[in-house]
């Protein structure tokens, strides 16, 4: 295969979702990830209400696919020792302990580009490697309520919300296994020898949220919260109740609006003034989300969804993820890798050649020990 980055070894210190979902991508993409964990494995292991699962749980398999696993005690001669000779060998660090932790051990990135001059080191944590803030601590739902993200959902004058997964965790891997990518393209091209990359929980939940933070600080937008209706806020992107299930709407342009209301059997109302213009629909979104939802009220969800797609509009009605991911739409999306007989999710992108994917599962705790050479201390 070609993957991108076939021949290169990563040695990923991390645990949990952030670290482990960035190495994940870089496993994918061909690295070679030998994963480091404490003699009790990475916490991961265990996040499962099913204590058959522990050790091997679903939640870690599922973005520790295709990694080999060795398992070291950092704090002693032997463990600290091994970890420094895997440095030396290494292509790419990745950690994601709270700041000054792997300084501590003797294994931040001075001392890793001390042993291995060429190293990319990426560093993940809440608030960064700098900052008044860089020794707090912080976990996924923390940085969720830091952030303002849970007081964007749902109504004015709701209750904040978590988002119901661990969302700031998952765009900080991401973020991370792109920073790793771009500077690998950097040594690559020459432009540097080594790389020091500072990835923060709180500054990508922010980038993630662009579309409110650009805004704001740009104009002094704030933003309101309009529960399931769409960042254009037009009355006519957005969710509906229908006689069976709910359905998700997306007319923004007039011309869509015109189709929307003509399958609806509704268009006597751009003839009234409070609707007649995106502007003026706007302005009397409520009253007209009123008239539209009447009439979503007369068939179900599935025949509303089937009427709006003959049309060419953008309509979906509302599924449960076990719906969606049974979908036979997927079967040809190279979305979900079989591993030894069990479906998990791929990367999520396609390519032509080279594409992601790994034909091995997770590895047992410790799998590799033996093929790690011992080091004299």
């Amino acid at each position: 295969m070609a993957r991108a980055l076939e021949g290169y070894t990563v040695v990923d210190f991390s645990h949990v979702v952030a670290g482990p979902l960035a190495t994940h991508f870089l496993a994918l993409n061909g690295a070679r990830v030998i994963k480091v964990e404490t003699p009790t494995g990475d916490l991961l292991r265990n996040y499962s209400p099913n204590r058959d699962e522990w050790g091997m749980a679903p939640a870690f398999r599922g973005i520790n696919i295709g990694k080999e696993s060795v398992s070291l005690d950092l704090k002693s001669d032997e463990g600290l020792s091994t970890a420094k000779r895997l440095i030396e060998d290494a292509d790419i660090v990745v950690e994601n302990f709270r700041p000054g932790v792997m300084d501590r051990l003797g294994l931040g990135y001075d001392a890793a580009k001390a042993l291995n001059p060429g190293v990319i080191y990426c560093s993940i944590s809440g608030f960064g490697q700098t900052g008044e803030m860089r020794d707090v601590a912080a976990i996924d739902q923390i940085v969720q309520s830091l952030s303002g993200l849970m007081r964007l959902s749902g109504e004015e004058g709701d209750p904040a919300m978590r988002v119901g997964f661990p969302i700031v965790d998952t765009y900080s891997g991401l973020l991370a296994a792109f920073a790793i990518q771009t500077a690998v393209i950097q040594k690559e091209r020459g432009l540097v020898e080594s790389q020091n990359v500072d990835v923060a929980m709180l500054d990508a939940t922010l980038v993630m949220l662009s579309s409110v933070v650009n805004p704001l600080v740009m104009a002094g937008q704030r933003h309101k919260r309009t529960g399931n209706r769409g960042f254009s806020r037009a009355p006519t992107a957005d969710t509906f109740a229908c006689k069976t299930g709910e359905i998700t709407v997306g007319a923004v342009e007039d011309h869509h609006v015109v189709k929307m209301l003509e399958v609806l059997g509704v268009t006597h109302l751009l003839n009234d003034a409070r609707f007649a213009t995106r502007i003026d629909r706007l302005t009397n979104a409520d009253a007209m989300r009123v008239e539209l939802a009447a009439a979503f009220d007369t068939r179900g969800a599935v025949e509303w969804e089937a009427a709006f797609r003959e049309a060419g509009l953008s309509a979906a009605r509302v599924m449960d993820i076990e719906e969606t991911v049974a979908m036979p739409h997927l079967a040809g999306r190279d979305l979900f890798l079989d591993i030894a007989g069990e479906r998990v999710l791929n990367a999520g992108f396609r390519m032509e050649t080279g594409g992601p994917g790994t034909e091995r599962g997770a590895p047992e705790l410790g799998a590799q020990n033996e093929k790690i050479p011992k080091v004299a201390v």
